[in-house]
């Protein structure tokens, strides 16, 4: 039995006449007629009766009939799944990003993600940019978004591009001394109470830090000098306390509340990339329509991605 002998069998009850069904299945009516009589002889019942005011379904005929429609039905909703899937609009996407992720990028691409493609079951997590990192090697994520390349073990299994790019500010409470400031130098911040990334969950952003405000970095912290915060609206409330100065990336400027000041950082500082990555021999349909939208929404990004690919 195949599924052109369901067809047949529907025809024929439709039109109840075998050469009004052949003509509307564009065969002759003879093979129909012996296609029928195939099935009826395998089923081992008689599925039609034929009379001289037409041809129509007999008991056995009405239950094969029934469950005829419904095996088609879902033969059609088959396709027509896989193409879907195939096409990455089903499917599963687990994604964990840093906090600051959500200022910007997130919101452009993850949202046109959303709407294009309402269907696929979305897991999302912040996650420092370690944890995401592990998670991502493990396979219980498909993208992370971080700061920095990953490092370590592993990631020469990922492909990573640059999908931002930001500078640093100092974040302070309205009554700081640096409040009424429009800018603070490199020079201000050493010596101040910090508010930071953990080192050991953001890695590349404490490396940086130490590079930029010196090997004496550190030494506040055994003392009390530095506050760590990984979340911007955790940094941007400690500051507001009056904690100490919040450092991070200048998009924090679109969560600022009216009780913090934000003060670039003189001279200008480059931080490090924000950066996505995913396995290199992740194939899933959903992860490459994530992709496509990246290109769309980041300038540059199409580009760096192709270059990436085409090293694997």
């Amino acid at each position: 039995m195949e599924s052109r002998h369901l067809r047949y069998a529907l025809a024929v009850a439709e039109h109840q006449h075998f050469g009004r069904a052949a003509a509307a299945l564009g065969i002759a009516q003879p093979p129909l007629s012996q296609q029928i009589a195939a099935l009826e002889r395998e089923l081992g019942a008689r599925l039609f009766d034929r009379t001289a005011r037409g041809v129509f379904p007999t008991a056995a005929g009405e239950a094969f009939l029934a469950r005829a429609r419904r095996a088609l039905a879902e033969m059609s909703a088959a396709v027509s799944d896989a193409g879907r899937a195939a096409r990455g609009e089903t499917g599963r996407l687990r994604l964990g990003f840093i906090g600051s992720a959500l200022l910007e990028l997130l919101p452009s691409v993850l949202g046109q993600f959303i709407r294009d493609r309402p269907e696929v079951r979305l897991g999302l997590q912040e996650m420092s940019t370690r944890r995401s990192t592990a998670a991502l090697l493990a396979g219980e994520l498909d993208i992370a978004i971080g700061r920095g390349a990953p490092r370590g073990a592993g990631a020469e299994d990922l492909v990573s591009v640059t999908v931002g790019r930001d500078h640093l500010v100092a974040v302070v409470g309205a009554a700081h001394p640096f409040a009424g400031q429009s800018k603070v130098s490199v020079e201000q911040l050493r010596g101040q109470h910090l508010i930071v990334a953990p080192a050991d969950e953001e890695p590349v952003v404490a490396a940086w830090l130490t590079a930029l405000l010196g090997e004496g970095t550190e030494a506040p912290a055994r003392a009390g000098g530095l506050t760590e915060a990984w979340d911007a609206h955790t940094i941007i409330g400690l500051a507001s306390c009056g904690v100490g100065v919040g450092l991070g990336p200048a998009c924090l400027r679109v969560a600022a509340r009216p009780d913090v000041r934000v003060c670039e950082v003189s001279p200008r500082v480059e931080l490090p990339e924000l950066v996505m990555s995913f396995r290199a021999q992740d194939r899933s349909p959903v992860l490459a329509a994530f992709l496509d939208i990246t290109r769309e929404r980041c300038p540059g990004v199409g580009e760096r991605l192709e270059r990436r690919l085409g090293t694997r």
